[in-house]
């Protein structure tokens, strides 16, 4: 699960998105802390009725509520209007009953999950998390409708609920780095909690529970009510507000460009120096650095620049908003509305180890498991390598075998010669290896590679063997073998990793700019990848058909990427910058720039795909 890992806090600020927006959409935006509470109070001020206004203020885990209080409370103070808060705090279950309601959610089964890691996918929203007699009591309240203004504030006032008795809602945004920053940092505790858990239990808790309730409720407003007030509350020091009808128009504008995400940092123990030399990361930023989270749509954020403000919302409030927009008809039905495939990076370039062997679990086990919303493959794109680089997949001796040693290593901490079971291909650049769920795999030492998986919102992966390595606090990595055994195929040997998924290039087109290949396809995924070698110069063009292309620069300095109808609509790329062609561009044109030829990896969904292989699951 990807935000168990600690994020850098750092912030990448080169993937910024210019869109052509009005002047009064740009007046619209309030920046400051000072401003943005006293705004809110004055609209609010400016619309009572019968002398009185109710304003619903909810947000996204980890919301900070106090900036916009100040501003407001300083407000009527200056106005002398009378000001009524009620934090929605005193209106949940207990612990001891949330505990209850998602012990299921968060089993305590340390045989097969050592640390914690997994848990299910709750089921239910907002509303399953408050007190209903306590409820009752603030509807009684609310009714009343106070002089002056009340203020209903916290995670989950803008429940249906409480929002029938509110004149607006606003809400506080925050992006996914910052909410799992402040989780480090106990900046904040679960729903219904007095005092933050430790960090492992505080964020498992909330990928299963708090972000499912607080998503379905963000979700809802944005699309079924909507949000008269929307706040970007990450920065500290910063806090933005634009108007919902602004926010609407931002994210219509935007889904009509070529996009890219902004990248977020991991370090871990395997990481490398690649992409530090590539971006000129500061050294003091972290030892090495392991992953980056591209492109990954759950965890990343998308910066938009207005009028010189560097506006960064949660990647996936574009999506909820415009993702049927974004992605076509057929995908957005095909995966409930959830952007299907995501990106990172993997660097071990230079390092001193390999990523642990591992597997990841098929769609059965997954939706069995976890309650979650589909099988978790992956790809492994080959961009740079160092001497003696290996990608490992499939078994070369028998599986079986290996895993009773694995299983004996976790007890007595005694090395393998893992090379003799695990498969192993050359790591050459531009050379792609997909990874259907079941498959034993692992990234080797000394090379930099694109990750691609599927649409799995946590991450599901069972390490086998990690080399009797220990973490940064000097403990042993958690095994998960247990679980590997019950999702391996153990019959993907070499011959079949050669046959089925390291496949030969296959030329589908070639002009005198540029020559595509199909390097990446099996019928186990529902995605597949090609490569554009692109000459100097030259031009490429390609259809949507309805739905969105995924395209990074693998090799070279930059291209331009634009909508062939409306070349407005535009992105320049450089090297190992992803950037989505979303549907509303039928025919997008990718040219080189600069004074080298360029190369492109492209993701596309698969003709006919389907989101579950299991006829089982296909009507779920």
């Amino acid at each position: 699960m990807s935000f168990m890992f600690k994020p850098l806090a750092y912030d990448d600020m080169s993937a910024i998105n210019k869109i052509d927006l009005t002047v009064e959409i740009k007046k619209s935006l309030v920046v400051g802390n000072d401003k943005v509470g006293r705004s809110i109070a004055k609209h609010c001020a400016e619309n009572m009725k019968n002398n009185a206004f109710c304003l619903a203020i909810d947000g996204y885990v980890s919301a900070e509520f106090d900036v916009v209080l100040n501003g407001i409370s300083e407000y009527c103070k200056n106005k002398k209007i009378r000001l009524t808060t009620i934090n929605m705090k005193n209106y949940y279950k207990s612990k001891t009953e949330i505990d209850e309601l998602t012990s299921e959610n968060l089993p305590l089964n340390y045989d097969d999950d050592p640390v914690l890691l997994f848990g299910r996918l709750f089921e239910g929203n907002m509303d399953d998390l408050m007190d209903k007699d306590k409820l009752n009591s603030l509807y009684e309240g609310l009714k009343e409708k106070n002089n002056g203004i009340t203020v209903v504030y916290g995670m989950g006032s803008a429940i249906k609920s409480v929002r029938d008795f509110c004149d607006a809602v606003a809400y506080i945004d925050v992006t996914p780095k910052i909410a799992a920053i402040r989780a480090r940092e106990k900046r904040f505790a679960n729903i219904g909690d007095e005092s933050p858990r430790e960090f492992n239990l505080l964020m498992r808790r909330n990928y299963f529970v708090d972000f499912e309730v607080a998503f379905k409720l963000r979700n809802e407003l944005l699309n079924e009510y909507g949000i008269d007030f929307y706040i970007l509350g990450s920065d500290d020091n910063n806090y933005m507000l634009m108007p919902g009808s602004s926010l609407e128009i931002v994210l219509e504008t935007l889904v009509h460009y070529p996009f890219r995400a902004k990248p977020v940092y991991l370090d871990g123990i395997w990481g490398g120096e690649y992409i530090r030399k590539i971006r000129n990361i500061p050294q003091d930023i972290s030892t090495n650095i392991a992953w980056v989270f591209e492109f990954i749509p759950m965890e990343t954020s998308i910066v938009i620049d207005i009028d010189g403000n560097y506006v960064d919302i949660p990647f996936y409030t574009f999506v909820q908003k415009k993702g049927l927009s974004m992605m076509g008809q057929k995908c957005f039905d095909e995966f409930d509305g959830y952007f299907p495939i995501r990106f990172n990076y993997d660097d071990t370039w230079h390092s001193d180890g390999n990523m642990s062997v591992q597997v990841h679990p098929d769609e059965e086990f997954v939706v069995d498991n976890y309650n979650e919303l589909g099988r978790q493959d992956e790809a492994y794109y080959i961009i740079a390598t160092g001497h003696d680089a290996k990608t490992y997949c499939g078994f070369k001796d028998d599986g079986k075998v290996f895993l009773e040693l694995a299983k004996k290593s976790e007890k007595d901490n005694k090395d393998i010669d893992y090379q003799k079971y695990i498969n192993s291909v050359e790591s050459v650049p531009g050379k792609q290896v997909m990874i259907p769920a079941g498959t034993v795999h692992a990234s080797g030492r000394n090379q930099f590679i694109l990750e691609l998986g599927s649409l799995t919102l946590g991450s599901y992966t069972y390490k086998i063997y990690d080399y009797n390595r220990k973490d940064k606090e000097g403990k042993l990595r958690p095994i998960h073998t247990k679980n590997a055994q019950k999702v391996l195929h153990f019959e993907r040997n070499s011959e079949w990793v050669r046959k089925n998924v390291v496949i030969d290039p296959i030329l589908i087109s070639e002009t005198q700019d540029y020559k595509e290949y199909i390097v990446g396809r099996t019928d186990l995924m529902y995605y597949q990848t090609n490569r554009i070698e692109l000459n100097t110069h030259g031009t490429y063009e390609g259809n949507n058909n309805g739905q969105f292309t995924v395209i990074t620069v693998v090799d070279g300095e930059e291209v331009e990427v634009y909508s062939k109808g409306n070349p407005e609509f535009r992105f320049t790329q450089k090297y190992l910058e992803i950037v989505t062609i979303p549907a509303t561009i039928d025919d997008y044109v990718i040219k080189a720039k600069g004074y080298q030829p360029v190369v492109i990896h492209k993701t596309i969904l698969r003709d006919n795909y389907t989101r579950y292989k299991n006829a089982k699951y296909a009507n779920r």
